[in-house]
Parts: C-alpha cells; structure tokens; sequence
C-alpha cells in the first residue's frame, strides 16, 4: 500500500493526493503535523534517498530557524529540527515497498502507475 506522508492545508501535497485519486491509485495519508513524525520515519527514508533531499529547505520554517542553528547541518541535527517542526520535511513523501518519491512530480508518479499496473 502506498502512504503518501504530507500536511492536509500543503498545496503540493493536495495535488498529490488528486493525482492519485484521478488515476485510481489506492494510498493512505499520513499527517506528519497531526499524526506524528519520529526517527524511525527519517531513519526509514534516509536509507532510500541522501537525507539533504528530505529537509525543504524553502520554507517559512526553515527562514525561522536562527542562522546558529541552521549552520553545519547534520543528519542528527535535521532530523532533530524536522521533528521537532514537522513542516521542514519536503513533501510529499511517497513510500511503498517498492516505490519511494519526495516532491511532487506528475513523472514520478507516472513511473509509480507504470510500475504498479
């Protein structure tokens, strides 16, 4: 089963999730603000895709963080910084066994729907 890990008000991920449903694809969706994000997740993903491609950052979020602790970023430190604020993770995050994607990308998916027909 496809998870596609988001926040519900991100107008990427709400593109997402009407991609998926235009081209019947079941998934389930996970919140990260509202249903939790921990190390387990970021460890699970980091293992698939370099880390750096996980922390977005462009957002607000990211500008809020005081310069001292946005410098001499590491894998721990991220990690750290996404779950205490779940909205520095780049979404959405796509993950199926055999599948794995961050951002939206109607190509991406594409490869998704050519791999799961």
């Amino acid at each position: 089963m496809l998870t596609v890990y988001g926040i519900k008000s991100c107008d990427t991920c709400r593109k997402a999730r009407t991609y998926l449903a235009q081209h019947d694809i079941d998934f389930r969706f996970h919140d990260v603000r509202d249903d939790g994000l921990d190390i387990q997740m970021l460890e699970r993903w980091s293992a698939r895709i370099d880390w750096t491609k996980l922390l977005n950052k462009q957002s607000l979020t990211w500008r809020k963080i005081p310069e001292v602790d946005r410098s001499d970023m590491s894998e721990s430190k991220a990690f750290a910084l996404m779950i205490e604020n779940p909205t520095l993770v780049k979404r959405p995050v796509l993950e199926a066994d055999e599948f794995f994607a961050v951002g939206f990308s109607e190509a991406r998916f594409g490869e998704f729907l050519k791999r799961n027909a």
